[in-house]
């Protein structure tokens, strides 16, 4: 049962702009780790052209520091990346001049020993970027540049006819078949976990009716907010009830009643986007407004209930409103008490208004 509803709810979340964002998210948290790669590549083809050149006799050549100033600037870059797209990019060109260099290092040792080294290079680059945080793309285009430029077949002595060249295809298909796998499993199992931490959260600090956070979510937000923006601004909080909820349950339904939740909480939506807003549970919903003035917190709360009362709904309702300054040294539970208690004024005194706590 479990494995049936989570194949459905993988496929129901596997949308592009989610495909998006975790690949996003992969190369952020990845990033240290893809500088680290970056920074081994190129010592391992600096420490294989100082093996060559000194051993070889072919000396430690201008083209060399060329190559290695390319590196760096390509690492350099990526310190300062930002976008997942602009690291696939890179990650191409490091690749192709990677592959470039290798096969002009190789071409100085005698000639049946190329495709040996050749095949070390090509193992080595397609393992180091199968675990980089690569788009599809970009992994393809990466494997085609090293089968390109590290051909084993190509200005070597290796015939594909022999022995030699019938092993070396195998082991090459062999190579480009396995890192191809691991690289679209891998990526395959951590997105998926990706979506269901997506939907864990979601349900967690998400109220599934209204689609606006829940208490939970308010409360360890709004708390760090009232933490971070300075107290010489203002702070204020207000607590939201439907006026009559009861009897719109009772005489039309629960169904009515969740539309009439979900109508209330679009408003709150449209009017409090900038702030912080959740329902409490029932028909309570709260809105913390950071660093504003008392005036403004009023003409919000005043839209806010004009909006509600001249919705035109087939049954209409209106709101009534507790608002309260969250004081030096308040908890937002401490200011909760307060913005209730204005709220139960608001409610004995015609309702369909907003109150501020005295």
């Amino acid at each position: 049962m479990f494995e049936s509803i989570e194949a459905q709810a993988l496929k129901e979340s596997a949308s592009a702009p989610l495909r998006s964002e975790f690949l996003q998210r992969e190369f952020e948290r990845l990033k240290t780790f893809s500088l680290l790669i970056y920074v081994v590549s190129i010592f391992m083809w600096l420490l294989f052209d100082l093996i060559v050149s000194f051993m070889g006799g072919q000396g430690f050549t201008w083209r060399s520091m060329v190559f290695l100033g390319v590196f760096g600037v390509l690492t350099l870059v990526l310190g300062f990346t930002r976008k997942a797209a602009h690291f696939d990019v890179l990650t191409v060109l490091l690749v192709l001049g990677l592959t470039v260099g290798v096969r002009m290092i190789v071409d100085g040792l005698p000639p049946a020993v190329h495709s040996s080294w050749l095949m070390l290079a090509a193992a080595s680059l397609l393992y180091s970027v199968s675990v980089l945080p690569l788009r599809r793309w970009a992994f393809f285009a990466v494997q085609v540049v090293i089968w390109l430029v590290l051909n084993p077949f190509l200005g070597t002595s290796t015939e594909p006819g022999e022995l030699r060249g019938v092993l070396t295809a195998c082991y090459s298909v062999f190579l480009c078949a396995l890192t191809l796998y691991a690289f679209l499993k891998f990526r395959e199992a951590r997105f998926s976990n990706y979506i269901m931490s997506r939907l864990l959260l979601d349900q967690a600090y998400n109220d599934p009716l209204t689609q606006i956070p829940n208490r939970r979510a308010f409360m360890t937000h709004a708390q760090q907010r009232l933490q971070a923006i300075p107290r010489e601004y203002d702070h204020f909080l207000m607590m939201i009830d439907i006026d009559n909820f009861k009897k719109v349950n009772d005489t039309y339904g629960h169904d009515i009643g969740d539309e009439v939740l979900k109508r209330v909480a679009a408003d709150i939506k449209t009017v409090m986007a900038e702030f912080d807003y959740a329902r409490l549970g029932g028909e309570e919903f709260a809105i913390y407004l950071p660093a504003v003035r008392r005036e403004d917190a009023a003409g919000l709360a005043t839209e806010l209930c004009r909006l509600v009362r001249e919705q035109p709904a087939e049954h209409p309702v209106t709101i009534s409103i507790g608002i309260t300054r969250v004081e030096d040294g308040d908890t937002l539970n401490q200011a909760l008490i307060r913005a209730d208690s204005a709220l139960y004024e608001s409610k004995h005194t015609g309702k369909d208004r907003y109150t501020f706590h005295s």
